[in-house]
């Protein structure tokens, strides 16, 4: 890196289609070198959905070294709402004004602070001193029904409407980004994901894998897709990991969809560590 840190990050991310969608409308980038990393699971149809994903992934890619918190916040939110004016550009003239879109969540992280980005029902949480904290709130019609206490937490995801999103870039012509901002303490693990993580492994899980992993980022998202695959995952599953630290130096893998089965070869967390 071009400037002297408080703390270091290593991270893991990978992108499986899961056991029952024939394309993966998810995308997921982990670019350590910025301080930057993204979840975006693509809706839509007709394979609409993972155009809208590759191109946020895609574009935040193309963010700048920044010199500054401020910069750095700047250019995913610009690039972000140019996303979302391309896709309404490319909905009418490609798809009869039909609604093409993305959830996304992004993590920022700058010195000694990190920002929570997101639009849409994909998550980010945070494991510090052995605590699990979402640190994102669902924009989804299920998330409403809690909120107004029509309905329990623990049943939003059996819910019919489940999959039912209040918010994407490309839904509408402005695009509305939520933002929390945290400050980054040696030790957290961030967790990354679409919603086929988070409605096949509950919250408890999350966090006791990601403890479980001795912060080894890589093991600890082969074991999340691991997972979801025994359960039969039924959407796109994505997670990327980051892991700060004031002593690792830091090192990314970004893994492209495995052969089927290979994604549990050599992984040293257990494939019934849940059961332990």
């Amino acid at each position: 890196m071009n400037r002297k840190l408080p703390f270091q990050w290593s991270s893991a991310g990978r992108s499986h289609v899961g056991m029952v969608r024939a394309i993966n409308e998810d995308a997921c980038v982990a670019l350590p070198e910025l301080g930057l990393w993204a979840v975006a699971d693509g809706m839509g149809g007709h394979e609409a959905g993972d155009v809208a994903s590759r191109m946020i992934v895609e574009t935040l890619q193309q963010t700048p070294l920044p010199s500054s918190w401020q910069e750095l916040l700047d250019a995913v939110r610009e690039r972000l709402c140019r996303v979302n004016s391309q896709l309404r550009v490319e909905s009418a003239r490609r798809y009869q004004n039909r609604t093409i879109g993305s959830t996304v969540v992004v993590l920022a992280a700058y010195e000694s602070q990190c920002a929570c980005l997101w639009v849409g029902d994909s998550r980010i949480y945070r494991l510090r001193d052995g605590q699990l904290q979402q640190l994102t709130r669902d924009h989804s019609h299920v998330q409403e029904l809690v909120d107004q206490g029509l309905i329990a937490p623990e049943e939003a995801h059996r819910h019919p409407l489940s999959n039912v999103i209040t918010r994407a870039v490309g839904s509408s012509d402005e695009l509305l980004v939520d933002q929390v901002d945290q400050p980054l303490q040696a030790g957290d693990m961030f967790l990354l994901c679409s919603d086929g993580l988070n409605k096949t492994v509950s919250d408890e899980e999350i966090a006791r894998l990601l403890a479980h992993s001795d912060h080894n980022c890589q093991e600890a998202v082969k074991a999340f897709i691991h997972l979801a695959l025994m359960r039969d995952a039924s959407d796109n599953v994505t997670t990327v990991v980051v892991n700060i630290s004031e002593e690792i130096e830091a090192l990314t893998e970004t893994v492209e969809d495995p052969e089927p089965g290979s994604e549990t070869l050599d992984n040293p967390i257990p494939p019934d560590w849940y059961l332990q």
